[in-house]
């Protein structure tokens, strides 16, 4: 019994040495797993934490890159708009030039009305596109969004990148209404220029015109001198008016916004010879005619007439001069041609042509004027519609 009793002591001790063998093994390898957890627990924290890095420092890359490939954009942009810019100014100043030197120097106004239009909205665009207007720099952030280096296309499959974003959309609208003002300026400036010159031309042929009358040969009997050419006028020059500045409308105070200059001749004193509009546009209708049948423009002496001249005529010739304030002349409705018997007298083919062919174009010699009126003016025509 009691060898009975010891053996199985032995083997109680056994199992209970056993079991805490087994309870140490798997003890260690519990432990063995745990710090192989935490390893891998570190490495990926450390790998998250390079990735995190490599993202932030690829994002401030790219968003320095697209910073720069926009300033870049924008210097082409301003280069572009600062030589527009020049360009609009240079045409610009020429015009105001042109434009100063025509005054009253053209035989139709609408060209330079035209190009003082196109001169004031280029000195608008000019006042609204200053020349030291300063690009502003973009500068990238650390919290910048990531930027795509590489420029997206469109349908057509053109690049849309940066330049077109940082210049196209702005800068380069601006830049072709400046280049288009400077075009218009350009254009309107050389109308102007033309009409000028043409002006010009016209003056320097009146004044030969004018010329070779005084200068023609004399011709055997007729005229108070012997002498059919030579003016029948005797009395002081007087000189046709331009328009009345300040002018009410009334009898030789007419404005020059009542008054129309003709496209041809000017008088010995450099004016332009100033109807009423309406009576203008007829007589140059009338002067296509008469050039067609006679080669040359209507010579003209006399056209509107201001009070000043008015006053001044009655008191120099006296009843033979109207009352000033009622000369038909001050009204813008009448017109003499020079007083040369030979070109405008009572039996010239001139004379007989207006008389004619005038009032086909609303222009008469009044009866008071004809050979047997009551003051006989060969000279004289009035505008009657």
């Amino acid at each position: 019994m009691i060898r009975r009793a010891g053996t199985a002591s032995r083997r109680r001790v056994a199992v209970a040495a056993a079991v805490v063998a087994l309870a140490l093994v798997a003890g260690a390898a519990v432990g063995l797993g745990l710090s192989r957890s935490r390893e891998q627990a570190r490495v990926q924290a450390e790998a998250s934490a390079s990735a995190a890095l490599a993202a932030r420092v690829l994002a401030q890359d790219s968003a320095a890159r697209g910073a720069e490939v926009a300033r870049a954009g924008r210097a082409v942009g301003d280069a572009a708009r600062d030589e527009a810019r020049d360009a609009l100014l240079a045409a610009v100043e020429q015009g105001v030039e042109t434009l100063d030197a025509s005054d009253g120097e053209v035989a139709d106004e609408a060209v330079r009305d035209a190009l003082a239009d196109v001169l004031q909205r280029a000195q608008h665009a000019l006042e609204s596109t200053p020349a030291d207007a300063a690009p502003t720099d973009v500068q990238p952030t650390d919290d910048a969004a990531p930027a795509d280096p590489a420029p997206t296309r469109g349908a057509s499959g053109q690049a849309d990148g940066s330049e077109q974003g940082a210049a196209g959309s702005s800068d380069g609208a601006s830049v072709a209404a400046l280049r288009a003002l400077a075009a218009e300026v350009v254009a309107a400036h050389e109308a102007v220029r033309t009409a000028h010159d043409e002006w010009l031309a016209e003056r320097k042929a009146q004044r030969e015109r004018e010329a070779r009358a005084t200068q023609r040969p004399r011709a055997p009997g007729g005229g108070s001198g012997g002498d059919r050419c030579e003016t029948t006028y005797d009395g002081p020059p007087f000189y046709t008016s331009p328009p009345t500045k300040g002018g009410d409308g009334s009898n030789g105070k007419l404005p020059e916004s009542m008054l129309r200059a003709t496209s041809w001749g000017v008088d010995p004193k450099g004016t332009r010879y100033w109807l009423r509009t309406e009576a203008t546009q007829a007589l140059e209708r009338l002067n296509v005619a008469f050039k067609a049948e006679f080669g040359h423009d209507l010579d003209l002496d006399l056209t509107y007439r201001d009070f000043a001249t008015q006053v001044a005529m009655r008191e120099a010739l006296g009843s033979i001069a109207a009352v000033p304030g009622t000369s038909k002349h001050g009204t813008g409705y009448a017109l003499d041609v020079p007083e040369l018997p030979c070109e405008y007298g009572w039996d010239t083919p001139q004379r007989a042509w207006l008389v004619a062919n005038g009032p086909s174009y609303g222009w008469v010699q009044p009866s008071w004027a004809l050979r047997n009126g009551s003051n006989p003016e060969y000279w004289h025509y009035e505008y009657v519609g």
